[in-house]
């Protein structure tokens, strides 16, 4: 018996080392070597060699690998590509900023697209995108579309841009809905989903006199049916520190009324602390619900928002337009006199508000469990080529280009762990989306093998960011290559014309699941014989 233990151990060392021995003899697409492979999920943290065949890692060994392409990565760090769920620069430009900054996948979750043109916004990309793309469906488009009467299709030609020109007007932001209406706002979201957008976008706090809370209940509702989450610019943001508080619990008792994901939006805002502690606390209870932040404080809307308004900014919020709103473009800040002119002659001109302690920024950094997602907006010119001249893009908020260098920086400087920025940056957002069924974040955020190829390389001493509120997106320096689906996308800081970016989506579904509001359908779950009024049992919902 001893003797046949004996030979069991021979034969497993002995394969052992031939498995080893055909890892290091065998070719690969693509080689990393002799970087430090960090994978947040399982917490690997050791130098290694990382091969890579048919966009897929297969190898991570301390074994030397051969490959048809390499890059060295001595001294760098190699970690899962990183994941933006709240990424409004959805054109190749704005793919370009992120690469440059280590995003090999970006999602808006907060404006988002028409539901009847998510396939046209998915179709727009394919094949020609350098970066993995993803779109939510969006609600305050929705809401424009039945109330404004404004063109769903906008959004396929200018992206959140055209969402200044629809704000030049009221009604999406500012009115109930009858019934018929709100049923119809539903359905186009429905449409969306159905077509394979990854969720619903709602920009509620934009919307706050206009939304009710029965709606915004009916809209994740829409969401719920299809196990997605609604990521929300919450009621109250920008608010005070209830206030804040206050819409990230509607949101989220939604959510855990219908059993549905829910994403907090940017909740680095007054209240911040109870608002993670609420966040992590539901999911240590087994609930998919998280949060996001990104390291600036100051943040950038359009200078109309209802909540920039003297008896808001200045009354309630003590506030001086001196002090608090800058001018991306001109680098100047506005006063009460330029303000009040501005709203008047060019209401959706974008800004800068600063709105947080700058203290704050690395203490974000440090919070277990959330998203680092950077809210990119456009610059100018929002339609140009990938590779246009970065030194000659407009004016916009640094976080557009910088957010992931300046979340690196932040760490060095604030001896914040490797593994928990990587976390942030990558591995949370691809576990939450994953968790709702999307099976390409099920693959990606990880460096393990037989997860597809998504990885940065970078040097932890000089990966920076280069964008201020001065110069507006400059592109981040001292990343090594960015890789996406296998292929090297950005090699020594430059943009290389590979465009292998796939499409991050719900497989398209053939039946909606749509299911109209009536008073019908609510006395028949909810009532033993309540009068047929719809009025009273929703107020803020009345029939035309």
């Amino acid at each position: 018996m001893k003797n046949n233990l004996i030979i069991l151990l021979i034969l497993l060392v002995s394969f052992s080392c031939d498995q080893k021995k055909a890892d290091s003899n065998e070719s690969y697409d693509l080689v990393i070597s002799n970087g430090r492979v960090i994978d947040p999920e399982t917490e690997f943290d050791d130098i290694a060699n990382v091969g890579i065949k048919d966009g897929r890692i297969v190898a991570i060994t301390k074994e030397p690998l051969t490959g048809t392409e390499s890059v060295d990565a001595t001294g760098k760090i190699v970690a899962p590509g990183f994941i933006d769920t709240h990424f409004h620069f959805q054109t190749p430009i704005g793919y370009s900023l992120g690469l440059r900054d280590g995003v090999t996948s970006s999602m808006d979750f907060e404006m988002g697209c028409a539901g009847s043109y998510i396939a046209d916004w998915y179709e727009a990309r394919a094949g020609k995108t350098q970066a993995n793309y993803g779109i939510a469906v969006s609600h305050e488009f929705a809401r424009a579309m039945f109330i404004d009467g404004s063109d769903g299709a906008d959004y396929l030609k200018e992206g959140p841009i055209a969402a200044y020109t629809t704000r030049a007007k009221t009604g999406w932001s500012q009115t109930r809905p009858t019934l018929e209406q709100g049923n119809a706002i539903l359905e186009e979201l429905d449409k969306g989903l159905q077509a394979g957008a990854v969720g619903i976008g709602s920009t509620v706090g934009y919307m706050r006199e206009g939304v009710s809370s029965r709606e915004m209940f009916e809209v994740q509702k829409v969401a719920a049916r299809y196990g997605r989450p609604t990521g929300a610019h919450t009621r109250y943001t920008l608010g005070n520190d209830t206030q804040e508080n206050n819409g990230a619990q509607e949101l989220v008792s939604n959510a855990l009324a219908l059993g549905a994901p829910a994403i907090v939006l940017h909740f680095n805002n007054s209240g911040w602390r109870l608002a993670h502690q609420m966040i992590i606390e539901l999911q240590e209870q087994g609930h998919n619900i998280w949060g996001e932040i990104y390291p600036y404080a100051a943040g950038s809307t359009t200078i109309n928002a209802s909540f920039l308004e003297p008896e808001s900014w200045i009354d309630v919020f003590g506030n001086r337009y001196e002090d608090t709103m800058l001018d991306p473009v001109t680098g100047e800040y506005y006063t009460l006199e330029t303000y009040k002119a501005t709203v008047a002659s060019e209401p959706t001109r974008p800004i800068v508000i600063f709105k947080q302690p700058e203290e704050n920024e690395a203490k974000w950094l440090t919070l277990k469990g959330v998203t680092m997602a950077s809210d990119a907006v456009g610059a100018t010119p929002y339609l140009a080529d990938w590779d246009f001249p970065m030194d000659s893009l407009g004016g916009t908020h640094p976080r557009t280009a910088g957010a992931r260098g300046k979340t690196i920086r932040l760490g060095r400087e604030n001896n914040i762990p490797m593994m928990q920025l990587m976390s942030i940056l990558s591995y949370t957002a691809a576990k939450h989306m994953g968790d709702t069924g999307l099976k390409f974040m099920q693959e990606r955020g990880r460096i393990q093998k037989g997860m597809v190829a998504d990885i940065v390389v970078f040097d932890p001493e000089t990966f920076t960011d280069n964008s201020t509120y001065q110069k507006g997106a400059v592109p981040s320096t001292g990343m090594k290559a960015v890789i996406v689906n296998g292929q090297v996308t950005v090699r020594d800081d430059v943009l290389v014309p590979v465009f292998a970016g796939q499409p991050i989506r719900f497989e398209p579904e053939d039946k909606p699941r749509f299911e109209p509001i009536s008073v019908e359908s609510w006395n028949a779950q909810f009532s033993t014989g309540m009068p047929d009024d719809f009025s009273y049992a929703f107020p803020e919902g009345k029939k035309d």
